[in-house]
């Protein structure tokens, strides 16, 4: 038993600096390089340190241990090279283990932090669904209702052709209210019937163009191109002489909504409502975000357009 006791400490000792050196280094590590944000760094960074640490602790260990055991030897004495090489075959076991629990913790997280994400891209989505629907809902409801109010004295066959317009347009409001994307034909058909129904209303003042060919395998977030719509409509002075011009057309992967620029008074710096909304939901389906600019003459978005991964 007096025979075991010394080796059994030594293991002991081993283990346990090998054992608690790796809850250091991994607390380390996870203050400054998280799982989620760079895992490759983490990966590299927390082996590399743990072998590094591990070799020394165990050289530092069984030096010590042999030291103890001969006392009668000076430190020169000591074969400080072949304790190197014995410290070799802890750190290999060492390291293997703390790579599979590395391994383990890496992919713990990982299916966290992607559980967390998903569930807070639902909410945020359905929340944000939730309000342009309700943007889209009562201004633009009490604007047509007036409008049609008018025109049921003025002209049955114009109102009785809003109304239809009116129709398509919640109808389709209905359709996407829990989709994340839609296919972008839908939505220009969208644009279509929403800037119909305002050139009923506004005749003369408004006039638009929509040129785009190729929509297949495209999509886009729901009811972006109304909130576009509906700022130009909103922000932009127009006149039977001077009319709004809107157009929507397509480049490449990308879809182009412009209007003339002729701001309200005291109106030039609202012209962004909506933007924020279509943009975080870009950045939570983690695409490119739409681009916006204004070149003197025209007020110009541009929309990238989304293909589903097959």
């Amino acid at each position: 038993m007096q025979y075991l006791l010394p080796s059994f400490i030594n293991a002991f000792l081993l283990s346990s600096s090998l054992s608690y050196g790796g809850f250091l280094i991994d607390s380390l590590f996870e203050k400054r390089f998280k799982w989620v944000e760079k895992p490759i760094t983490r990966l590299i960074g927390t082996l590399i340190t743990y072998s590094i640490y591990s070799f020394i602790a165990s050289f530092v260990v069984i030096t010590g241990y042999v030291w103890a055991r001969n006392s009668h030897l000076t430190f020169e004495e000591l074969n400080l090279l072949h304790f190197a090489e014995e410290s070799l075959s802890p750190v290999s076991i060492a390291v293997v283990i703390n790579g599979i629990f590395t391994t383990r913790s890496w992919l713990i997280e990982w299916r966290k932090s992607v559980l967390e994400a998903e569930q807070l891209k639902r909410t945020v989505l359905a929340s944000q669904n939730q309000s342009l629907r309700d943007q889209l809902n009562p201004h633009f409801l009490f604007n047509s209702l007036n409008t049609l109010n008018s025109l049921v004295f003025e002209s049955p066959q114009r109102s009785s052709k809003f109304i239809q317009q009116l129709s398509k347009i919640y109808r389709y409001v209905l359709e996407v209210q829990s989709e994340e994307l839609v296919p972008l034909e839908k939505e220009l058909g969208f644009a279509k019937n929403y800037l119909g129904l305002q050139q009923i209303r506004f005749e003369e003042k408004l006039k638009f163009k929509i040129s785009v060919q190729d929509t297949a395998s495209y999509y886009l977030p729901p009811l972006s191109l109304q909130l576009l719509l509906e700022n130009a409509i909103k922000h932009t002075t127009a006149s039977a002489a001077h009319p709004l011009y809107v157009e929507i057309n397509q480049e490449e992967d990308n879809l182009y909504v412009l209007n003339n620029w002729r701001p309200k008074k005291g109106d030039a710096n609202n012209t962004g409502i909506g933007l924020e909304n279509i943009k975080k939901r870009y950045q939570l389906l983690g695409k490119n975000q739409p681009e916006v600019e204004q070149n003197g003459d025209f007020f110009i978005v541009k929309l990238p357009l989304i293909k589903l991964e097959s």
